[in-house]
């Protein structure tokens, strides 16, 4: 029989064997007497080895009770926030929805800025300015194998081009026309330069030099020696040696 089982009443001390002390059923209280009074019951129960104030029994189910909750609450606090993460409130629904649509494994493509469209440049027929000059290119021929007679005049090294353009001055003060500062461009990108002097030997070229005074308009005849391969391209017309140059299409 255990401290728990005996009967409430007096039992000797274990500490002071001329005291005794107050058994309330459950547990040592602090009222005492001398030894020997009337209801000591020492010669029936066995003293404990060591008499003091019981403590009692642990509350291992509370501890048990409490661990549990708290892992509750932590498991929780997991299941709202996996529940919740999946919507980023900073991201758009606009982009929410693109990425769905989007196959699997691989990202929206990102949309690229719109190129400006290049103008086509001018061809055969149409005004083409550069400084204060409008050159329309009027047709582009094949000149003949010799340009003057047999005393005086020049033979290609390939073959001689026409190319009739032209010219109006629209600026405010004269310019002059030089049939020098034009060039002519075959498919295959080579430039060549004008022939000064096989345009000495055509009377109606109209393209050595030239003056044109404000809105006056003069049409002239600028001549090429090209390759006998070469197919004309472009021609390249400036108003002056270093102008920037205007490019019109023969195609």
């Amino acid at each position: 029989m255990n401290e728990q089982q005996w009967a409430e009443g007096w039992y000797q001390d274990g500490q002071d064997p001329a005291v005794d002390r107050w058994w309330d059923g459950t547990r040592w209280t602090g009222a005492t007497r001398p030894r020997g009074g009337p209801a000591a019951m020492t010669a029936q129960r066995p003293m404990p080895a060591t008499v003091g104030v019981a403590e009692p029994p642990k509350k291992r189910h509370r501890l048990r009770n409490a661990v549990l909750i708290v892992i509750g609450v932590i498991a929780l606090i997991v299941i709202v926030q996996a529940a919740g993460g999946g919507d980023d409130p900073e991201t758009p629904a606009t982009t929410q929805e693109e990425d769905a649509a989007a196959p699997a494994g691989e990202e929206p493509a990102a949309e690229e800025p719109a190129e400006p469209a290049e103008e086509a440049a001018p061809g055969l027929g149409d005004p083409a300015e550069d400084g204060d000059f409008t050159f329309v290119v009027d047709a582009v021929e094949d000149g003949p194998e010799r340009i003057g007679d047999d005393a005086f005049g020049v033979s290609p090294q390939g073959r001689f081009v026409y190319v009739t353009i032209t010219v109006t001055n629209h600026g405010d003060a004269p310019g002059s026309f030089f049939g020098d500062n034009q060039y002519l461009i075959d498919t295959e990108g080579r430039k060549a330069s004008a022939d000064a002097e096989a345009a000495i030997y055509l009377p109606e070229s109209q393209s050595l030099y030239e003056e044109i005074n404000p809105g006056n308009t003069l049409t002239g005849t600028v001549v090429f020696d090209i390759a006998a391969d070469a197919v004309p391209a472009a021609v390249e017309l400036h108003d002056s040696l270093f102008s920037g140059g205007v490019t019109v299409s023969l195609s």
